[in-house]
């Protein structure tokens, strides 16, 4: 039995009418019986849109019960009126709409001319609106008419010229709007998703209503509708030709011109010689009508561009009938004209969506060619035959592009050679396809490529299914063999799986088929089967693991049977073959085949072990085996099956706990990760089918009951369930002892949170096991000690935990341990040792969750903020993390302030950022955008905001420092002034730029205050100043200051991050209504700009980075235009400041560039992907031009930025396929940098030379240089670079 999880319930917006329309159903409605007005109200007064629907199904069966003569009936009139106008007021995605077509598809014949009277009424006032951003919903409502609805086809019929001007006026209109919202993205986008819907909902009209055109159209190009289509044909050819147009937009609107210049064109057989003339750039106006040029001027006369060009090419595709060689020898000829302009793009297209697109054209284009190929059109065989210059050529097109970087354009140029085949067999349908030499050179050359090119394995395949696989078995024994030798490369082995799939089942197919129908498994098996399981028994690691998740169930799919002969195979071996640390043996050969056919389906585990097949002893063996992937299927063999409620039997439940004896304390972070997941399917395969056994023992006395049932004694069952929980939990409790290892930690913390997660309490379900009633106040110690682990990912699973359990843990808490905890968390949060603060922030986060925890712990706090305790309403969490970020501010204020006085004390005594931390931790408890404490929050954010730049004025001359990471551990017995000295000397930067002066009066304040100090007992002294808490005294080193000053400006610049996404909550341009205002977002970032483009420390400048980061994707999300264009504006200005070469300026050229790279990096990544990506256009171009070497350089030092900028550009992952289409320039860009006479040009030239390289190639696929995996086709790489690199 299999318990099916309940359908998620939809939602459907209910519809309402308006007073006017319930008036007039009430006075139609009949008490004594039920009528169509008395139906239309009640559903009216309906709230829920599902009873909605069940009430508008019932409409029909009243109507057809009316007799003719009711056509003259108000009722009814005004019920198709209120119909009408509910039909159009009705979302297009609403199931309503769709409904209600429906039903009113039924509607008889004599009720049909008063019901398109009603619709068509009610169309005529949709078609009067003016408003531009209301024209989407007319266009919907046209879509929907159109679509399988009898009745709004109707009425767009009778309304076809009122809608053609709609449409006309429709395309005119948004476009308008689109040009004056120049720069407005979001408008922009939604403008250009109308337009598109605008073209699409012209083209249907020509579509589906063609009888409306002819007639009127041809006889007098005077007329209203010959008129408005020569102005659809305009409009679709200036959206073609417009390339600040979306794509999509372009790309519809060349679909529209074709289809439109097909409706208008006479004689049609001419239609494909104009396209040809059009594609080939042949300009013969001549030959053209005058209505199109008139209307097509630019298409006719003006260059087209590659991008048109294409979506022409696909226009004509699409549009034109190819079937059967309709079109006679002029489609023959447009057919080969546009395979012609498709191949010469491919070189000249590059960037990600266009290639893309041509790859998927070019699929159309052999499907189109297919479909063209009839017996009698000997010319057309003769171009695409196997061997044709148009077939050679495309198969070249499929060799470079088989592996390529998109995923879409190796799938299509799969599709492409699969059809070409497809194509040669169609023209040789006579021949014999295993002597045809195409066939017969295309499988040598592919055999002959090395197995680590990716493309090879899709073509064979496709060879595989045209020729058989026993042909290609014919030319090479082995092959099944070298496959599978393959699959020890992650990155091959889905390829792999899928060849071997289709060969192996070919196989099967063709010996079924064959005459030795009884024999055949036997040499299936030699072929297909022998061969794993030589490769299971003795392969290494990484090629069994692959071959088993790949390979092995495809084959078990494929023949179900194998399975046994495998068992016997195996069995028969495995205790001679145990296996070892490296190899799995027979032994683990046998438990990765017995996991792989019980997860899909193949096999029972209790009748294995019934019939003497498997025996517990050897599950035993493989669950301690010291191969660790053998342990894992071991355990998987337990835990996965193929029914989710399938009972769990009690030997399962004790090899589990055997397992988890020995296993908890695995070394290998993928093993822990997959005992977790394994143990998590069988906690819910034990919630599943506990569910089922408590329905069986609701329904025991209803049914029969057998004895070989496990309906027999499902309480039975259930009570070994309990019991095999909580031995587990026992046991998960005593491997947290103190001391554990990490790896035991993290492996017990996981597998409880994953029971207490699946075996929480919910409504209308009875649990087997709870976790909570398990815990005591000793596992609650235990889980906090936890904590003070110095993995932080052990404190996030004991914290997880806590939570889930947090009602019955803080039960067991008295008020004494929760002010230990609070005291401790305070200690902590102002250590020394960074992971202290960490533990700091989990501890805190934990007691935010006690409802007294500001009595308990924040008691004299408290009291000076009695109104804290007003409104008892708010939520505890919230109360209690605002109450604690006050007392951490006001804490780390003060501790500021001490700083500025002295940041060796600082360093040496209450390190800032540990506060900052914990304020961060807690900030992330919080839905940040529904909050109730406005008015607090709107202060502490702006006290956090001042602070983190009073913070960072403290820490900033360290990590800005020419030098900060080259310091050295001060000498221990030298004075204390020298010691200060020193100090000072090795943390002062060497640069002589401004804004390192705050350094510098620091020094001079530290040198009066060791002269002062050298006047007293200069040990004394310092000893009492740089004292602990325990007395001890501390020796500052530079690195402690150091470490002290770069975590301080991490802290703050996450922090500033986190506030910046407040920004989104503002409901208006008000500030009052935000928590942080525009004023502080602008500081906030000219913060990040300051820091990024004058830190010298690597981690420095790299965390300010992420929490720019934050702050520009929160800009580029924010509807108020000035923000929006704020990235914008700080990219133009330091792009010109690098320009500048100003002596005065303050930018890093060493440590190649320092922040700048990463500050453009996040102005230009936070743009928008799917949209024209001009920001990156802009600052490629500026960037390429300061790259390039100039005759007369008034400084090398822009050309430097640029390089280093250019480098980052092209690593940067965010970007994708977005930047490759500069990869050429920034080739060009690199070599010519080596020619540079000055070293840093030169330097940073190789640098970004290196990065294209890794760009164009990827990166290395093994450790072994020479490795076959590590070569690469230099076409393949090439393809993505215009025609002058290559």
């Amino acid at each position: 039995m299999v318990l099916k999880k309940k359908k998620k319930e939809i939602q459907v917006d209910a519809f309402s009418l308006d007073c006017q329309q319930l008036e007039k159903l009430q006075g139609f409605s009949k008490a004594e019986e039920q009528n169509l007005a008395s139906l239309l109200l009640h559903c009216a007064q309906l709230s829920n849109g599902i009873q909605q629907i069940q009430c508008i199904k019932q409409i029909m069966p009243l109507v057809k019960a009316m007799d003719q003569n009711s056509a003259c009936d108000p009722m009814l009139k005004a019920c198709l009126e209120i119909l009408g106008e509910t039909y159009f007021s009705l979302n297009m995605k609403n199931p309503l709409k769709k409904v209600l077509a429906s039903s009113l598809n039924g509607l008889p014949e004599w009720f049909m001319t008063l019901a398109v009277q009603s619709f068509v009424c009610c169309l005529r006032e949709e078609l009067k609106t003016t408003d531009v951003y209301l024209y989407r919903k007319v266009l919907d409502n046209l879509a929907s008419c159109m679509e399988d609805f009898n009745l709004g086809r109707a009425s767009i019929t009778n309304l076809f010229e009122e809608v053609l001007q709609f449409l006309q006026k429709a395309l005119l209109d948004i476009q308008e709007e689109n040009r004056s919202n120049n720069g407005n993205r979001i408008v922009q986008t939604r403008l250009m998703h109308d337009l598109l819907m605008a073209i699409k909902v012209a083209m249907m009209l020509v579509q589906k209503l063609q009888e409306n055109i002819q007639g009127s159209l041809w006889k007098n190009h005077e007329s209203f509708v010959w008129q408005s289509m020569c102005n659809l044909l305009k409009s679709s050819s200036d959206f073609l030709m417009d390339e600040t147009l979306l794509q999509t937009v372009q790309t519809t609107s060349g679909l529209a011109f074709i289809l439109f210049t097909k409706a208008m064109y006479e004689p049609a057989e001419e239609l494909p010689s104009l396209v040809s003339d059009l594609l080939c750039g042949s300009r013969k106006l001549a030959s053209m009508p005058a209505w199109f040029v008139n209307n097509c001027g630019a298409l006719c006369t003006e260059q087209l561009s590659d991008s048109v060009l294409l979506f022409l090419c696909h226009g004509a595709l699409a549009m034109l009938d190819w079937k059967s060689g309709s079109m006679g020898e002029n489609g023959e000829k447009l057919l080969l004209d546009i395979a012609s302009v498709l191949l010469s793009l491919s070189s000249e297209l590059k960037e990600s969506s266009m290639a893309t697109s041509l790859s998927r054209i070019l699929a159309i284009w052999t499907n189109s060619a297919l479909a063209a190929l009839i017996p009698d059109s000997p010319n057309l065989k003769v171009k695409l035959n196997g061997n044709s210059e148009v077939v050679g050529k495309l198969l070249e097109y499929v060799y470079t592009h088989w592996e390529h970087p998109l995923d879409a354009v190796r799938h299509q140029s799969k599709l492409i050679f699969r059809n070409l085949l497809q194509i040669h067999r169609t023209i040789i349908a006579a021949s014999d396809e295993k002597s045809d030499p195409f066939f017969a050179r295309l499988t040598r050359r592919l055999l002959s490529l090395e197995w680590h090119v990716k493309g090879k394995y899709a073509s064979l395949a496709c060879l595989v299914e045209c020729l058989g696989t026993e042909n290609i078995l014919q030319l090479d024994r082995s092959i099944p063999v070298q496959i599978l030798n393959v699959m020890n490369d992650q990155s091959l082995a889905p390829y792999a799986s899928d060849l071997l799939e289709t060969m192996f089942t070919n196989h099967k197919v063709q010996f079924t088929s064959g005459s030795q129908k009884s024999t055949w498994i036997d040499q299936w098996h030699d072929v297909w089967v022998s061969p794993l399981l030589q490769i299971l028994c003795e392969g290494n690691h990484d090629q069994t693991t692959y071959i088993i998740d790949y390979y092995l169930p495809k084959l078990l799919r494929c023949s179900p049977d194998s399975l046994s002969y495998m068992i016997r195979i195996l069995q028969a071996s495995a205790d001679a073959n145990l296996g070892s640390w490296s190899t799995r043996g027979a032994l683990g050969a046998l438990m990765a085949c017995l996991r792989t056919a019980r997860a899909h389906g193949h096999l029972e585990l209790s009748n294995i072990m019934s019939r003497g097949l498997v025996s517990t002893e050897s599950i035993k063996q493989g669950l301690v085996h010291q191969h660790n992937q053998v342990c894992i299927d071991a355990l998987g063999l337990l835990c996965e099956t193929h029914r989710s409620t399938e009972i769990v039997s009690v030997e399962e439940m004790q090899l589990i706990l055997f397992f988890i004896t020995y296993n908890l304390n695995s070394q290998s972070p993928s093993v822990r990760q997959q005992i977790c997941s394994l143990l998590r399917k069988l906690f819910c395969r034990i919630r599943e089918s506990s569910q089922v056994l408590y329905k069986w023992e609701q329904n025991k006395t209803k049914q029969e009951l057998f004895e070989d049932s496990p309906k027999r004694n499902p309480l039975g069952i259930l009570q070994k369930y309990q019991d095999f929980l909580s031995s587990l939990c026992d046991r998960l409790f005593e491997a947290l002892f103190p001391g554990s290892s990490h790896p035991t930690r993290f492996s017990a913390l996981s597998i409880l949170g994953s029971v207490a997660e699946i075996f929480s309490v919910q409504k209308g379900q009875e649990q087997v096991f709870r976790l909570d009633q398990e815990i005591n106040s000793a596992r609650v110690r235990t889980l906090i000690q936890c904590f003070a682990s110095t993995f932080e990912e052990v404190k996030v699973l004991a914290f997880e935990l806590l939570m889930k359990l947090r009602d019955v843990v803080f039960s067991l808490q008295d008020s004494e341990s929760l002010d230990l905890l609070f005291q401790a968390a305070m200690d902590l949060s102002t250590s020394t040792k960074p992971y202290d603060c960490v533990t700091a922030s989990y501890l805190l986060n934990f007691l935010a969750y006690h409802e007294d925890l500001q009595h308990i712990c924040l008691g004299k706090w408290i009291k000076h903020n009695p109104q804290m305790n007003e409104d008892t309403s708010v939520g505890t969490v919230e109360k209690n993390i605002l109450a604690v970020i006050k007392l951490l501010l006001v804490n780390v204020e003060e501790e500021i302030f001490q700083a500025k006085k002295s940041l060796l004390q600082a360093a040496a005594s209450f390190p800032m950022y540990g506060r900052v931390h914990c304020i961060n931790g807690a900030l992330q408890q919080l839905p940040l955008n529904n909050l109730m404490f406005v008015t607090e929050w709107k202060q502490i954010v702006a006290r956090l905001i001042l602070m983190s730049y009073e913070l960072s004025a403290v820490v900033s001359p360290v990590v800005q420092s020419s030098s900060p990471e080259g310091l050295i551990p001060m000498d221990i017995d030298s004075e204390t002034a020298d010691r200060l000295h020193m100090i000072l000397k090795e943390i002062q930067p060497q640069d002589t730029n401004d804004y390192f002066m705050q350094a510098k009066m620091l020094k001079e304040h530290c040198k009066i205050q060791s002269e002062k100090l050298a006047e007293h007992k200069p040990m004394e002294n310092i000893c009492t100043e740089m004292r602990g808490k325990e007395s001890q005294i501390c020796d500052v080193t530079a690195q402690m200051v150091l470490v002290c000053c770069w975590r301080s400006m991490k802290e703050v610049s996450l922090l500033l991050g986190t506030l910046c996404k407040l920004l989104p909550t503002q409901a208006s341009s008000e500030p009052s209504h935000g928590l942080i205002t525009v004023e502080q977002v602008k500081n906030i970032g000219d913060y990040f700009k300051h820091h990024l483009m004058q830190s010298r420390h690597r981690g420095a400048f790299e965390l300010a980075y992420a929490g720019f980061v934050q702050l520009t994707e929160t800009l580029s999300r924010c509807n108020s235009e000035s923000l929006r264009k704020m990235p914008e504006q700080w990219l133009r200005c330091v792009l010109e400041e690098i320009k500048s070469c100003d002596p005065s300026s303050t930018l890093c050229a060493t440590r190649r560039s320092a922040g700048i790279p990463f500050y453009i990096q996040a102005l230009v990544a936070s743009e928008p992907k799917k949209g024209k990506m001009d920001l990156l256009k802009m600052t490629i171009k500026e960037l390429m031009s300061l790259a390039s070497p100039s005759s007369e350089p008034p400084s090398a030092i822009p050309q430097v930025h640029a390089l280093n900028i250019l480098r980052a550009l092209f690593r940067d992952t965010r970007l994708g396929e977005n930047i490759m289409p500069y990869v050429a320039d920034g080739i060009q860009a690199a070599i010519l940098g080596f020619t540079s006479p000055i070293w840093a040009v030169r330097n940073s030239s190789t640098l970004l030379f290196s990065a294209l390289i890794t760009r164009i190639f990827g990166v290395k696929r093994g450790k072994d240089e020479n490795s076959k995996k590590n070569r690469y086709l230099l076409t393949n790489g090439l393809i993505r670079l215009p025609p002058p690199i290559m």
